[in-house]
């Protein structure tokens, strides 16, 4: 028996990547005794793929989490290197923040926040098996034949679960970057009839910087006047560091072409399903025939190695096709590979199987989140990983779950998405996938959930009166932009902005509504304006702008709200339903919904089912 540690806990977290942290700290935080189970200390945190945090629609999911008061923001900017905003030149509702981070500093920062976490400890250990008992989990063992006991678990195992490394016809049977896998818990989850399937993704060859010649390439610096990822870090974020856009080249694809049949990917060796929107490099030259060249960045990895990553060229070629690939690039033509590109295996589970708080279905207690579920990225997993965290609380102190709508915040689409529809490959985050996203823009995070945060008792003290200080600066601003202005005044700053002069006077806020004149023109125009908080200035200068469209999208939300309230019961058997479609009660059977706009959602439930269903419940 393991003496240095107890047997009896509140909660146990399987896995401390993204994930697991966001799910540890989260429950000890809310005063939970937890213990947090790992494969490896070395690997807490580690960024296996890209160390950027953020991008289109995942910088919406990292301040998104810190504004529930999760850590990945704060992690994020105390380790930059480099942050951007993308999508400047398009509206507001679709920029997002992306950073590259410092590999091993973010290690090293999270690490050390578990390590000091009050309530938390930490073990490096597999666990093989998890204890239930009358549907209900109590505890776990690990292969080394320890048990420990508890209430609640989340398992975050990322894609460890049985992990295969793919270089050509090389199989390796280990987790990314050479860190071990995990060989017993897919069993156990079998054995606890929660269905697995088999995904892939992959990575590129990290490079030295030494053998690069930059500058042939074309210099992509970071933007200096940009707010950070975390709503309580002051000031501007730092650029430490540049990345380079380069790219393949015509001998590129008849390398590749040259080889596809040794490609895992097109000689059968791989049955799993990737990515689709991060494809490797051989995919993109098969799919995209017609195409001369492909965008290549070079990022990157540490300030404390010359590793450079490179973006673009994910791959499993075997390795002397690969040295003949990336040479063919424009500025590697002496690149030395420090690390080969793969393509990594792994199990992950059917996310069907769980409840929209992220709690299997039939066993009470036990929470999934993160790759395990069947999505890709960091960001995803970290976002699974809080919220999962919260609701293990939550169930540990009997309160009802958080559950994020799809109208609240880019984590809710994504989780519902999951849970509701299902994926049948890695699922990524994007835009597009977030009817409201004009709702639910990266800036106004801290205003859609912080008070759900403190609600559920993870918002500290601090950041509350930080949120709150910012909310009496909107009322402050607010009442300032009302204030009706002569004509006189603005005229010739109307005439240089190529607007129409009026003969009344006019507000700010009706100044903010013309389509020549932003937030930065008036603050340099009139004197009074010039001492207010800039970003809260500029967020409700952008709700003034889409003020009509921000209206006809909360319409659209009530009327699905009538469907949320509409709850439907848990142990509803569909298949008696007279009226509902074979294919309908099949689904919803599988599902169980929660309730009517869940219900809608469901692929195969059609609007006349919804119409049955509605009627069924009136009756009851």
């Amino acid at each position: 028996m393991l003496e240095s540690y107890q047997k009896q806990y509140d909660a146990i977290v399987i896995g401390c990547g993204h994930a697991g942290v966001e799910a540890c700290l989260s429950l000890a935080r809310m005063g939970h005794k937890t213990l947090a189970v790992t494969l490896s200390l070395d690997a807490i945190s580690f960024m296996a793929c890209n160390p950027s945090i953020g991008g289109t629609a995942k910088g919406h999911l990292v301040r998104e989490i810190d504004a529930l008061g999760g850590q990945m923001g704060l992690a994020a900017d105390n380790n930059l290197l480099q942050i951007r905003m993308l999508n400047m030149g398009k509206g507001a509702a679709v920029q997002s923040l992306r950073g590259q981070a410092d590999k091993t500093l973010y290690h090293h920062y999270m690490k050390n926040l578990l390590e000091t976490q009050e309530n938390l400890d930490i073990l490096q250990g597999e666990v093989s098996r998890i204890l239930t008992q009358n549907g209900k989990v109590t505890g776990i063992e690990t292969t080394l034949g320890q048990t420990f006991y508890c209430d609640a678990i989340v398992v975050a195992t990322g894609v460890y679960l049985n992990a295969n490394i793919i270089i050509g016809d090389n199989v390796t049977k280990t987790g990314p970057n050479g860190f071990a896998r995990a060989t017993k818990l897919t069993d156990s989850l079998i054995s606890l009839d929660i269905p697995t399937r088999r995904f892939k993704t992959g990575t590129p060859a990290r490079v030295d910087k030494n053998s690069i010649n930059f500058d042939i390439m074309e210099i992509q610096r970071g933007d200096d006047d940009i707010y950070p990822f975390s709503f309580m870090t002051q000031g501007y974020p730092i650029n430490k560091d540049v990345c380079y856009l380069t790219y393949t080249t015509q001998k590129t694809k008849d390398i590749i072409m040259a080889n596809i049949d040794r490609s895992p990917l097109y000689n059968g060796s791989i049955h799993s399903t990737g990515p689709r929107y991060c494809p490797s490099i051989e995919d993109k030259v098969m799919r995209f025939a017609d195409k001369e060249r492909h965008q290549i960045f070079i990022e990157p990895e540490s300030s404390l190695t010359n590793e450079m990553y490179v973006q673009g060229m994910s791959s499993s070629l075997p390795f002397d096709v690969q040295i003949e690939m990336y040479k063919s690039v424009i500025g590697l033509e002496k690149v030395k590979i420090m690390r080969f590109a793969y393509a990594i295996e792994y199990d992950c589970i059917d996310s069907l199987c769980l409840t929209p708080y992220l709690m299997v279905k039939h066993i009470k207690g036990l929470f999934l989140a993160g790759q395990l579920n069947g999505s890709s990225g960091y960001e995803e997993a970290a976002a699974q990983g809080l919220v999962a965290g919260i609701n293990a609380s939550l169930f540990l102190k009997n309160k009802d779950p958080m559950i994020l709508g799809r109208d609240s915040s880019y984590i809710g689409v994504l989780i519902d998405d999951l849970v509701t529809k299902g994926t049948n490959e890695p699922y990524r985050m994007m835009t597009a996938r977030a009817e409201h996203r004009l709702l639910l823009r990266q800036e106004n995070a801290d205003k859609r959930l912080t008070p759900k945060g403190r609600e559920v008792g993870l918002v500290d003290d601090n950041r509350w009166n930080r949120f709150n200080d910012k909310m009496q600066e909107f009322d402050r601003i607010k009442s300032l932009l009302d204030k009706l202005i002569p004509p006189k005044e603005f005229k010739s700053f109307f005439e240089k902005a190529g607007e129409s002069v009026p003969n009344n006077a006019l507000s700010y806020k009706d100044m903010l509504k013309r389509t020549n004149i932003n937030a930065d023109m008036l603050i340099n125009e009139f004197d009074e304006l010039k001492n207010l908080n800039k970003r809260c200035f500029e967020e409700i200068a952008t709700e003034i702008k889409y003020e009509g469209y921000l209206s006809k999208q909360i319409s659209v939300i009530n009327d699905i709200n009538k469907l949320e309230s509409k709850i439907l019961p848990e142990n509803l058997d569909y298949s008696l339903i007279n009226g509902l479609r074979l294919e309908a009660r099949q689904k919803l059977n599988k599902i169980k919904p929660l309730n009517l706009a869940q219900a809608s959602r469901i692929s195969g439930v059609s609007p006349a089912d919804i119409t049955v269903l509605l009627v069924y419940l009136s009756k009851k």
